[in-house]
């Protein structure tokens, strides 16, 4: 009998001590600037041009992990608590592009990098579909595999994978929780062959300054 392949790809101490510690800091320093709009508020890094921010500076470290040939990095600030998850199980996909009417066309891979601890809050990443009948569309099958949010924890997995949150209890979100005082803190960094549909440069919005290299030099 073949062993199962793991789906997920893990890297501790992804980043040296110190970048991880920069940027963590310029990120915690946002607070809570956009945080109702942070999953849509996304962005594109083309390899071709020189990284503008401390996430994209850190998306040029994290790159010689992840195997294969991109164009770019799409990225967002993926912050949330974890008795009120705000993202249901999905596929990542060319959001744009699907909800215009085009086909589904998936990042060749999908990441995450942890900034911080937190209660409950595991990545929970599966082969079987997101079923919208139910809870967060959780797949029927709830067969995962789990990884615990760590500082400087960077994960990598197909993008055509399903994907979610599990809440403060580690369980499919749905129920009415305690607000937890602290935010989950990830960035989310899709690699693309080509460039997403409609999405800007980071150059291009007038937001999070706070991320900006010249504000940390």
């Amino acid at each position: 009998m073949r062993a199962k392949r793991a789906l997920v790809q893990l890297s501790d101490h992804a980043l040296p001590a110190a970048q991880f510690a920069r940027l963590r800091k310029a990120i915690e320093d946002l607070g809570e600037q956009r945080l109702r709009h942070t999953y849509q508020t996304t962005f594109w890094f083309d390899f071709a041009a020189p990284p503008s921010n401390l996430v994209e500076q850190a998306i040029v470290a994290l790159r010689p992990s992840v195997p294969g040939k991109f164009a770019g990095a799409e990225w967002w600030l993926s912050r949330m608590r974890t008795s009120n998850v705000q993202v249901d199980f999905h596929r990542d996909r060319d959001e744009r592009l699907a909800l215009g009417g085009g086909p589904q066309v998936h990042p060749a891979r999908s990441s995450v990098l942890f900034l911080n601890r937190c209660r409950g809050g595991l990545l929970a990443v599966t082969r079987a579909p997101p079923n919208p009948r139910n809870p967060a569309m959780a797949p029927d099958r709830l067969a995962f595999d789990l990884v615990q949010p760590l500082p400087n924890r960077y994960v990598w997995f197909d993008g055509r994978l399903t994907h979610g949150v599990l809440d403060a209890e580690n369980q499919i979100p749905g129920r009415r929780m305690p607000p937890e005082p602290s935010l989950r803190l990830t960035i989310a960094i899709n690699f693309w062959k080509r460039r997403p549909t409609g999405i800007p440069r980071f150059a291009d919005r007038r937001i999070y300054s706070q991320l900006l290299l010249s504000q940390t030099q």
